[in-house]
């Protein structure tokens, strides 16, 4: 009889500890991008878990082990055409929650648990890679046959952070990639009013992007400049001011450098962590492009844009740095393409905080990058775009000692008869320090 005893009570106490380790669900967010849809589970702890999809509707049936179905679904934010309800069904076991994601249509699923990184802590991860494709991040097509001539000059925004991954929190619990999504917006609004030029989005909405990923949708879009936008932040709430960043091809110079290198990988495991365990040949993606033979020349032309960054920021905020930082940064290792990573502003300290949630404050930010690209480009405008065809067309030359028309004919390939009609020239004869308008034919 002590025996059954026995037998019972420990019965009791394994069931009660059982059910005491019970893992529950705190959360569902929904992160929908142009062509995922994330879905993300906050848990108590870490899950145990299976999955497998239906047809007929499409579905996403997700089994949790040891996990109660208590929570409320009823009230999560579906925003995005893919997934369209949320619910719970029938479990395995009576220990068990079984979650069904309704989907409009087939969606290819990767599944992912995830550590505590604060914010957050233990997550299930559900990225539903949507089988209607877009075109682009921002919807936009460029028509390769209208690039070959008098094109427009493409600047890609990137802003910094989102869905998954908020970046850097400021003292009052401001998020970086708002303060980034709303500034990238308003200079996207600049360029597109702009004759001559035209902006692509990496991400137009509150969903996460891998730093890696970023430089190939400029790629694709044909961008010819690369504008990452983000808050700095920093362990204490002291520093302030912008910055300019571009790529290193070493190890970051200053402590500011490394420790913005160390919070990039951990936006990564923040957002992305299924593309850090899968992606195997990100490594040598990077490598490929850091020792591309036209790196040298992006680095020169992000260094030089990154100086007018500067020479505008500086008019409207403090300076963290007078000259352009170097840090080895994912988003920067475009090969082919100028990109510089602009801090705004140190989002860890109180006032910066407070002006980088005022819109006006964000507008000239904007027009600070703005200014600095369109005076950049007006120097050196990219072949076959409008505004090379422009300065082909405006083309001066100041007269030196010893030149004559024939001379300046002959330099520039046009005809002297094509010089003279241009500067309403009625003879042969220039004087020195005269400046002639040269034509394009």
């Amino acid at each position: 009889m002590l025996r059954l005893l026995i037998s019972i009570c420990c019965l009791w106490l394994s069931s009660t500890a059982a059910y005491a380790a019970q893992n529950g669900i705190d959360g569902i967010r929904v992160w929908p991008s142009p062509n995922s849809t994330r879905v993300v589970l906050d848990l108590k702890q870490a899950p145990d878990y299976s999955y497998f999809p239906l047809s007929n509707p499409e579905r996403l049936v997700i089994d949790l082990a040891n996990t109660s179905d208590s929570a409320d679904l009823s009230d999560i934010d579906k925003s995005g055409d893919l997934v369209r309800r949320i619910r719970y069904s029938t479990p395995k076991n009576n220990q068990s929650a079984r979650i069904v994601i309704d989907m409009s249509r087939k969606a290819k699923p990767t599944l992912f648990a995830m550590t505590p990184t604060k914010p957050y802590g233990h997550r299930l991860v559900i990225d539903l890679e949507d089988s209607q494709q877009r075109s682009g991040p921002s919807g936009v097509v460029i028509d390769s046959s209208s690039n070959e001539r008098d094109r427009d000059i493409i600047i890609a925004i990137d802003a910094g952070h989102g869905g998954e991954d908020p970046g850097s929190i400021g003292p009052s619990g401001s998020y970086e990639k708002h303060i980034t999504l709303s500034i990238a917006k308003k200079l996207e609004a600049m360029v597109n009013r702009e004759p001559g030029m035209r902006a692509v989005m990496t991400r137009t909405g509150d969903y996460y992007i891998s730093p890696n990923k970023r430089p190939e949708i400029a790629r694709k879009q044909k961008a010819d400049l690369l504008v990452s936008i983000h808050a700095d932040a920093f362990t204490q709430p002291e520093p302030r001011g912008g910055s300019v960043w571009v790529l290193s091809t070493g190890r970051a110079g200053t402590e500011l450098g490394r420790w913005m290198e160390r919070t990039e990988r951990h936006s990564e495991l923040l957002g992305g962590a299924a593309e850090v365990i899968t992606d195997k040949a990100s490594e040598r993606y990077l490598a490929e492009t850091i020792l591309g033979l036209s790196m040298d020349h992006s680095m020169a032309t992000s260094y030089d844009l990154g100086n007018k960054v500067i020479q505008e920021m500086r008019k409207i905020t403090s300076l963290h740095k007078r000259t352009p930082q170097a840090a080895s940064l994912a988003v920067l290792t475009s090969p082919d393409i100028p990109s510089i990573l602009v801090e705004v502003g140190f989002i860890s300290n109180p006032q910066e905080e407070k002006n980088l949630n005022w819109a006006e404050h964000r507008e000239r930010l904007a027009v600070s990058i703005f200014n600095a690209s369109k005076r950049y480009f007006k120097q050196v405008p990219p072949d076959g775009t409008l505004w090379a065809a422009q300065k082909e067309r405006n083309r001066t030359h100041r007269v030196r000692s010893g030149e004559s028309l024939s001379l300046l004919a002959q330099r520039y390939n046009v005809k002297v008869s094509s010089i003279k009609e241009a500067n309403n020239l009625r003879s042969d004869v220039v004087r020195i320090g005269q400046v002639l308008t040269i034509p394009s034919t």
